[in-house]
């Protein structure tokens, strides 16, 4: 809004509109004049005035037609709109509060009830007006959010010779608690993670951003050894996951302590041989596939990371053979519900992991098409995040 608010006067009556003029002048205002409703909204288009003061009896196009093309138009339904009527037409009135003006003007015209209805709705606009900015600087603030938590996801999936890794990410918001990350060990191991911090949102990205930078410092530990023999700093696999979990988890637990935790899986995967040494630590359990079956589910080996203190993670062992496929998945997936409050469920993720027969990419292809087609319209709930690793010689 200027210093002088602009205020458009809608009105078939000549008199009227003079009569209206030197009242909003007088007090300061600058005025618009239209004769029916088709020169007015043509004034909105042109002008875009601050307030309108609009007759609801007009010939060409009523007050009533107005109303309805103001409020369809996103950037002039928030002007505000006071019809003007006699006193005894109370039932135009309250057709046009139902059409969303915001209050109305008898005639004939009272100069202090006029000056009443053009401070309030001159006000109620200014609020509006600084609601609006104060989102655009929110959705501002979650896009800049938005950018800085892709980065911590990689931008391109490592590829060892002889394997085929595919991913999938997609928040239920702005900003998300779910994270994957993979990345070379200095001992030529592999690490696969699938994250899920509690809760979504704000807080959920902080705390994926800590978890995701905890993990990876701590995990390799030749990288971040001072004074120490290379080969006295290696850990074999096992170690490597509960040195990085077992930190993760006291830091979460004794630092910050907000009852914001994560469920994941970490697993260290040795590309030469296939083996794969994993804590799981409350994810939904990883699935290997083999030939279109569920050879195995890699089950938790430990609850959740950063609820409880003192707690150690046991590391499972497992073998990918040629052909064989890990998938892992958050609860985004499984917990995905439609119009009826159905969930996507464990069962369904198995029965299309059963069927599946090509290529990790396509695997992922078609759950992710499978969840969609089955929530249809209804807004995704939960953050989704899908891994496939495949061993292809």
């Amino acid at each position: 809004m200027g210093e002088l608010p602009r205020i458009l006067i809608v009105d078939d009556e000549p008199l009227n509109i003079d009569y209206l003029e030197q009242e909003l002048e007088d007090l300061g205002y600058e005025t618009l004049s239209a004769r029916n409703g088709h020169e007015a909204l043509e004034c909105v288009e042109s002008q875009l005035p601050d307030m309108i003061l609009l007759d609801i009896m007009m010939p060409i196009m009523d007050g009533f037609e107005v109303l309805r093309r103001l409020k369809a138009e996103e950037h002039w339904r928030d002007i505000p709109v006071v019809v003007i009527s006699a006193l005894s037409d109370i039932d135009n009135v309250a057709k046009g509060i139902e059409l969303g003006a915001e209050d109305y003007l008898p005639k004939p015209f009272n100069p202090i009830l006029l000056k009443a209805r053009i401070k309030s709705g001159l006000e109620k606009k200014r609020f509006r007006d600084l609601e609006r900015l104060y989102l655009k600087a929110l959705e501002r603030e979650l896009e800049i959010g938005r950018e800085i938590q892709a980065d911590f996801l990689p931008d391109e999936i490592l590829q060892p010779e002889g394997w085929r890794i595919a991913a999938y990410f997609q928040a239920a918001r702005e900003v998300a608690g779910d994270f994957y990350d993979v990345f070379y060990l200095s001992e030529g191991r592999l690490a696969l993670v699938v994250g899920d911090v509690c809760d979504k949102g704000v807080g959920s990205a902080l705390y994926m951003a800590l978890f995701r930078s905890l993990l990876r410092a701590t995990s390799d530990i030749t990288r971040f050894s001072s004074g120490l023999e290379r080969q006295d700093a290696e850990l074999d696999s096992a170690s490597a996951l509960k040195n990085s979990i077992e930190f993760v988890n006291q830091y979460i637990c004794r630092v910050h302590k907000s009852a914001m935790f994560a469920s994941l899986f970490f697993g260290l995967l040795d590309p030469e041989s296939g083996s794969l040494s994993y804590i799981n630590a409350g994810l939904e359990p990883p699935l290997v596939l083999r030939q279109g079956k569920v050879l195995a589910e890699l089950m938790p080996t430990g609850p959740i990371v950063g609820g409880i203190e003192d707690i150690h993670f046991d590391v499972g062992e497992t073998h990918l053979d040629h052909d064989d496929v890990l998938l892992l998945y958050t609860d985004g997936i499984t917990d995905a519900c439609n119009a009826d409050g159905e969930e996507f469920g464990r069962e369904s993720v198995l029965s299309i992991a059963e069927k599946h027969s090509a290529s990790v990419d396509m695997l992922i292809e078609n759950i992710v098409l499978d969840v969609q087609t089955f929530i249809d319209e209804t807004a995704q709930f939960d953050d989704i995040t899908l891994m496939a690793i495949q061993r292809i010689s």
